[in-house]
């Protein structure tokens, strides 16, 4: 019956004869299965026509919340995840938790109990206020034109947004808009928002550049317009073996040239990071290329120069 719920849940229309076949059951225990649902308060109707099945409708009142043994597992972990996602909702994912604890039986509390997570990278960043993420998702589900102050100058303009998506990374909750004033795709950051009430008049969704939220943002965070992608990438040949340098190569590579070297491959959102992040290794090195690295690593080696002048 729990098996039966969950594909219910899925999808809109279940066929008769597919729900047998999903669950490796006879058309009359779905049927059985089906009322007994009914009995707990779930409605669901049954479809007419040649391939009849059931379909799940929204209903007046909450019957009971029946899981089964994955979903108890999965929930359980993702308010585990929830106490650390930086939404001002720690105290309540807790008390979720604990209540859904409480009423599992024990080989399922067995299994929680054990499966104890800590979410790393996410220490010091800012709450978000709750209402914030409710009034940008509220907007960006009904496609509505959000407005909000932005910073700590509240003496500005609000900015004026089409909403598109809500973003967790590292423990930030960020917002992807369309910029009405500037003409643009923005990330924003939900922590230095506060919404303008009412919200604005309805729009038509636009597609995000590239059509992937993920890839969108991921490209942004690299400095790049153009894709997920650095936009400045260079080679040098590196004075260390590469067992030593991989563990710290991020999403570069690394390739062993035998004799205690390797050539590292890196991409950063400028050139003088570049150069920067390829000294962190404090080794020898040979500029592989492109020309704007060597003159990256001229810029910072005079620049170092001014910072820290030899005593005569």
């Amino acid at each position: 019956m729990l098996a039966l719920l969950s594909l219910l849940q899925a999808r809109r229309d279940w066929p008769g004869p597919l729900l047998s076949e999903r669950l490796e059951v006879s058309a009359r225990t779905v049927r059985r299965d089906v009322d007994r649902l009914r009995g707990l308060g779930y409605r669901i109707a049954a479809t007419k026509g040649p391939d009849g099945g059931y379909r799940l409708d929204a209903g007046s009142e909450l019957p009971p919340l029946l899981f089964d043994d994955d979903q108890a597992v999965a929930i359980s972990l993702a308010l585990q995840l929830a106490a650390s996602a930086g939404a001002g909702i720690e105290e309540a994912a807790e008390r979720a938790l604990a209540t859904v604890r409480q009423v599992m039986p024990s080989r399922l509390r067995n299994r929680v109990d054990a499966l104890q997570v800590t979410a790393i990278g996410t220490g010091g960043a800012p709450l978000v206020d709750p209402a914030v993420l409710v009034a940008a998702g509220a907007a960006s589900r009904a496609r509505e034109v959000l407005r909000f102050d932005y910073g700590t100058d509240s003496s500005r303009p609000p900015r004026r947004v089409e909403p598109h998506h809500l973003v967790a990374r590292d423990g930030r909750w960020y917002l992807v808009a369309f910029d009405l004033d500037r003409g643009e795709w923005r990330v924003y950051r939900l922590d230095r928002m506060t919404p303008r009430t009412p919200t604005g008049p309805r729009f038509a969704p636009r597609d995000v550049p590239g059509g992937d939220v993920s890839a969108f943002v991921a490209a942004r965070f690299k400095g790049s317009d153009t894709g997920d992608r650095w936009p400045c990438t260079g080679e040098v040949v590196l004075g260390l073996r590469a067992s030593r340098v991989l563990p710290f190569a991020g999403d570069g590579s690394v390739e062993d040239l035998g004799d205690g070297r390797c050539r590292l491959r890196l991409g950063s959102w400028s050139w003088p990071a570049l150069a920067a992040a390829f000294l962190r290794f404090d080794a020898d090195l040979e500029v592989v290329g492109p020309p704007e690295l060597d003159r990256a690593f001229a810029a910072l080696a005079e620049r170092s120069a001014r910072a820290a002048p030899l005593s005569s």
